[in-house]
């Protein structure tokens, strides 16, 4: 099994066909006879080098649109024998199968045809079968049989041959990626039925990524880390261009997702917003007519905080907030886009990352979030809804002022993307008191007034920022506590979920502080 292996015939049929032309004249001039199929037989033929077509060997032509061309005892035989076996090459010398020792193939394009908008059939048409069988069945026969899928290998796969032939360890490297890939390949697959038939409970369900790096480490310099991509196509940090600056860390991909992904909830037609995340939370968000408007009053939220933190845009950056941004020290800064002059002044600091990500995400659109627990998977759907899918309810004697009512829109869309219990306070567009991650409403409530008055006094204010504000709760009061440190912080408005067996006695607390409450009907933890 340990032993290296020379290569006689090699079976190349590729749907990618790059570098192909190179590596077969790399294994003809090393005397490996060539076998394949359709496009990649063709492309071979057409380099002026020898290669037989695969219906020689198996006696018949492809058939069924190409559905059927591999599927055949001569190619399996030839793949799956065990040449140590006196049995198994007995049978191959009666049915005239003869010995495949490397098998080059990758696949349709399920995952690309079905990010394109396809029609139903041909994402059909875009399941291969025969190039999985084809590599299954060599990587199962890795002892003998080297199985290629990716063709970043083919220079080591010569270069073996060309020492003498394929060591067992590479032959096991490869065999594992195969099985990988297929792993992958049937996970689209499962993963785009589950979709289309709109099954939660589905009996089986697979995940499966592409590496995208290995990171020096993890959440913690203990723990090793790796990137991998799913190929969804949604902008934001998987997809996004990086510019400069260093390489992301598992931290700063985990803060940057949470960073754009909150800014892609308003509408840059609309207006400007900027978000500063620190630890996956937000530490400051403020929309404005003009982005740098929106940068400086997001960062008088918790200027404290925001060192080292990530900023995220919905719109182009342009030079004047680049310069402001620049002023603090910031680990990433992701955005759709950023002008030339933004990018100089950018270039300056040149750790620091500039991710560009051609769009926003879409906040609407469905998707799927995963999260392990010991010994399972938590799967839910992503949580696309927000206060503008709600039915507003005003349920205190006090209407809200319309001003109150566009800050506690922005309030319930900023509580939605910080870890629960979450209290947000805002005020004319801007946030001026985050309350993240606490067990206690009232501590989230008290923490966030605390920072507004750390806030007020490093901008040279007299009161607190929460003064004169409005509040949004990720989910509803259990008592009239949390309420009252609302007021006591200087609110005038709140919007929260309702649904409390003692909403009657929030309201009336409310009521009694004159204030107006709002209720959505949704509520939205974060954990």
């Amino acid at each position: 099994m340990g032993k290296t292996v020379k290569v006689g015939r090699a079976l190349l049929s590729v749907f990618d066909k790059s570098g192909m032309v190179d590596f077969a004249q790399g294994l003809s001039g090393l005397g490996v006879e060539l076998v394949s199929t359709g496009g990649t037989h063709k492309l071979i033929r057409e380099a002026g080098l020898p290669v037989r077509e695969i219906a020689e060997l198996t006696g018949f032509p492809e058939m069924m649109d190409g559905r059927v061309k591999t599927l055949h005892p001569v190619v399996h035989g030839g793949l799956l024998a065990v040449r140590d076996k006196a049995a198994h090459m007995a049978s191959m010398d009666e049915h005239g199968i003869g010995a495949i020792d490397l098998v080059a193939v990758n696949l349709y394009p399920f995952e690309q045809t079905v990010a394109s908008g396809a029609s139903y059939d041909d994402i059909i048409e875009n399941i291969d079968i025969g190039g999985p069988a084809m590599i299954r069945s060599a990587a199962k026969n890795h002892a003998y049989v080297t199985v290629v899928v990716d063709p970043a290998d083919y220079p080591a796969i010569l270069e073996a041959i060309k020492s003498g032939g394929i060591p067992f360890e590479l032959r096991q490297k490869l065999a594992a990626k195969a099985y990988a890939r297929t792993a992958a390949y049937d996970s689209a697959i499962s993963s785009w039925f589950a979709r289309e038939i709109d099954f939660a409970d589905v009996s089986y369900r697979s995940f499966a990524g592409t590496l995208s790096e290995v990171m020096r480490y993890g959440e913690n310099p203990h723990q090793w880390a790796a990137f991998y991509k799913t190929g969804e196509d949604r902008p934001g940090v998987a997809t996004a261009t990086q510019v400069q600056g260093k390489t992301l860390s598992y931290n700063n991909i985990n803060d940057t997702d949470a960073a754009f992904e909150l800014v892609s909830e308003f509408d840059p037609a609309q207006s400007a917003a900027v978000a500063i995340i620190k630890h996956a939370n937000p530490c400051g968000v403020a929309v404005a007519a003009d982005l740098k408007t929106a940068y400086l009053r997001a960062l008088r939220t918790d200027p404290v905080s925001a060192f080292g933190g990530i900023v995220a845009t919905n719109r182009e950056i342009d030079a004047e907030t680049a310069a402001e941004i620049v002023k603090v020290f910031t680990e990433v800064i992701v955005a759709p886009s950023a002008t030339q002059e933004a990018q100089e002044i950018i270039a300056a600091k040149k750790n620091l990352r500039l991710l560009l990500t051609g769009g926003l995400a879409d906040a609407k659109a469905e998707g799927l979030l995963v999260k392990s627990v010991a010994g399972g998977l938590l799967v839910q759907g992503r949580d696309n809804r927000n206060v503008d899918d709600c039915e507003l309810k005003v349920v205190t004697r006090r209407q809200p002022t319309e001003q109150e009512l566009t800050d506690l829109k922005l309030a319930a869309k900023v509580a939605k993307h910080v870890k629960s219990n979450a209290i947000i306070y805002v005020k004319d567009g801007a946030t001026a008191g985050i309350g993240a991650g606490q067990m206690s409403r009232v501590d989230s409530a008290r923490v966030a007034h605390r920072k507004s008055i750390d806030a007020a006094g490093a901008a040279g204010l007299t009161e607190a920022l929460t003064q004169g504000s409005v509040v949004a709760s990720d989910a509803f009061f259990p008592f009239a506590d949390g309420l009252e440190a609302l007021v006591a912080a200087g609110a005038t408005a709140v919007i929260q979920p309702g649904g409390s067996m003692r909403d009657d006695e929030v309201i009336a607390a409310a009521d009694a502080a004159g204030i107006a409450m709002v209720m959505t009907g949704m509520r939205h933890f974060r954990h």
